[in-house]
């Protein structure tokens, strides 16, 4: 597999292809999003280095996630299938434990603590994003993040 240079802004999927990929991220640092029906856009995943993302859709079924490179980036691609290959399961096995913690996280947290385990879980990302970025990850408003990090907001 070489290794495949991506610039920053880059899109290496779109919504609805077929055929999605798995990107292991060597350096830099990539996320997947969506865009609802208002326009409105919904960080699903970041992916800094030693991470993997996809999009979990099946081989013959259009995508649902937008991936592209908030940094320049240093990636390898892989074909969705993955029962070919047994190897380097580990990045993958951290990405469904991070998404499962934050479905659970979503659906039973208050937003201090949504942004507390995003500390935790991307220490190294914190300043490498927009916070509008991180707040839409957390599913709360920038102004909302703001009063968070700036000790104003209890309990949400």
């Amino acid at each position: 597999m070489k290794p495949l240079q991506v610039k920053k802004g880059e899109i290496l999927q779109k919504s609805g292809e077929l055929r999605s990929k798995i990107y292991m991220v060597r350096s830099g640092l990539l996320r997947s999003y969506l865009i609802d029906k208002k326009g409105k856009e919904h960080i699903f995943m970041f992916a800094p280095e030693g991470w993997v993302i996809a999009d979990s859709t099946g081989p013959e079924i259009p995508t649902t996630l937008f991936i592209d490179a908030l940094e320049d980036s240093i990636v390898l691609v892989r074909e969705k299938d993955i029962t070919k290959e047994h190897q380097n399961v580990a990045p993958l096995v951290k990405r469904l434990s991070v998404l499962q913690k934050r479905v659970i996280m979503l659906m039973s947290s208050s937003a201090i603590d949504r942004y507390e385990d995003f500390i935790r879980t991307y220490p190294n990302i914190v300043q490498r994003v927009p916070q509008r970025m991180i707040a839409s990850y957390l599913g709360i408003t920038p102004e909302a993040l703001s009063k968070i990090k700036s000790g104003k907001l209890r309990n949400t």
